[in-house]
């Protein structure tokens, strides 16, 4: 199974260098010294086109919680694309699949569907400003919320930018962001109830919502502290801001989503992406009806005018519905047990290789860090030099061997997995791990 680079992708990649900025659309797709291009998926492995086989732990970045080319998604697309992709009408199934969605949480009322995660993040900041008339947001630093202006600032802060803990600085990630934009950004640190409450306090009747990862990748993920949730809840619900939960990937971690960790703090508004979409392009802003009305074009005043060409399309509504039907209540705590055989197998890995490493998450995801305790918010999850240089050799080991990781060595279970898969990845990492030990 060990993948061995070959021509046809390196010859590949010097065709796109020159059509695509940096010879790729997502940054997250290179490796040095080119990417490798996939030919076909099946279940949990995905083949390239010089013929190598790997076990997918990337899962497109978490979003197919069923592998690749699942049967029974395939064959519902392939009958719904004879019908046609895309209408000037509504259709059914977008009916069909709103139902199924909103049943599988308390909090969620009504939705509206979108084409993608950074979009949903963004219909639900413009419908807190909406539903409150307030500019500003909050979010914690380094939790990662798509490519919105606003809700990017301190996406990827460093020493040198990010100030006082006390009060940390919106950085921008695109060169050229407003200034503007960062002034209506208040960043608090994950974790920390008593500091955050502070930072909000400041801006109490400015703040339209308080926008939370409950399990951030960027930051760590780990989950978020059931106290800090709590606290975030009960500031929103004193200064009447909406608490809105980002779970365009941490949707998979449970049937009603993360939230389903913290009973006592629902949150207002939702952004959904990633696995409701069967594999399709995605998104989707879902909650409180109330919230969700200033939306409505029904409405004697309309507060949110909001529509979209391919929001809701025949495809990615067939997909998604198929996929979330199948991703019941069974698959979810299959998943579950198959992530939490991992996390278990890999702290038994570190332990008995004595490297200082450590893994987190939740669900069905996990990461390994490269530090000996697990960090609680994004100043401790920050990578040193010879952190990040010793996460590499582990993500190249690993690739090399056939295992395809998020490049921050995430991992995340679909239902096409099975212990044997999970097993092999251990016996892989601890491999890694005693490498980087040797070295």
């Amino acid at each position: 199974m060990k993948a061995q680079i070959q021509n046809h992708s390196a010859d590949l990649y010097e065709r796109a260098c020159k059509v695509l900025p940096g010879g790729v659309s997502r940054n997250t797709v290179l490796r040095k010294p080119h990417p490798h291009y996939a030919d076909y998926g099946k279940g949990c492995r995905v083949w390239d086109i010089d013929g190598v086989e790997r076990i997918d732990f990337a899962n497109n970045m978490a979003s197919l919680i069923h592998g690749h080319a699942h049967p029974d998604v395939v064959d519902a697309v392939c009958r719904q694309v004879a019908r046609g992709s895309a209408f000037t009408m509504a259709t059914e199934i977008e009916v069909e699949y709103a139902e199924l969605l909103c049943s599988r949480n308390d909090a969620f009322d009504k939705v509206r569907f979108v084409n993608s995660g950074t979009e949903a993040v963004m219909a639900t900041v413009k419908a807190s400003r909406a539903f409150t008339g307030r500019p500003m947001i909050a979010k914690c630093e380094g939790a990662y919320h798509g490519q919105y202006d606003y809700a990017e600032a301190s996406q990827t802060p460093t020493p040198d930018n990010w100030g006082d803990r006390a009060r940390p600085n919106a950085v921008p990630v695109a060169h050229g962001t407003p200034k503007s934009a960062l002034g209506d950004v208040l960043v608090v640190p994950y974790n920390d109830s008593e500091l955050a409450r502070e930072i909000l306090d400041q801006h109490k009747d400015e703040i339209a919502c308080v926008l939370i990862d409950p399990m951030s990748h960027r930051v760590g993920l780990r989950p978020a502290e059931e106290q800090f949730i709590d606290a975030m809840r009960a500031w929103t619900r004193e200064n009447g801001a909406l608490m809105v939960f980002d779970e365009v990937i941490t949707f998979r971690s449970e049937y009603g989503g993360a939230q389903e960790w913290y009973p006592n703090s629902k949150p207002d508004l939702t952004a959904l992406g990633k696995v409701i979409g069967g594999g399709y392009p995605v998104g989707a802003i879902i909650g409180d009806a109330e919230v969700m009305d200033v939306m409505n074009p029904h409405a004697d005043k309309l507060l949110f005018p909001h529509s979209g060409t391919f929001s809701a399309n025949a495809v990615t509504m067939t997909a998604g519905l198929v996929s979330m039907k199948l991703f019941d209540r069974a698959a979810v705590d299959r998943v579950n047990a198959l992530a939490q055989r991992a996390v278990k197998g890999i702290e038994a890995a570190i332990a008995r290789t004595g490297v200082p490493a450590c893994v987190t998450g939740g669900g069905s995801m996990f990461r390994v860090h490269m530090k000996a305790k697990p960090p609680a918010e994004y100043r401790e999850a920050f990578l040193t030099p010879d952190e990040n240089a010793r996460l590499l050799r582990l993500l190249d080991h690993l690739y090399e061997n056939g295992f395809l990781m998020i490049n921050t060595c995430s991992g995340t279970v679909s239902t096409a997995m099975s212990e044997a898969e999970i097993d092999a990845l251990v016996a892989a990492m601890e491999e890694g791990l005693r490498k980087l030990e040797a070295n």
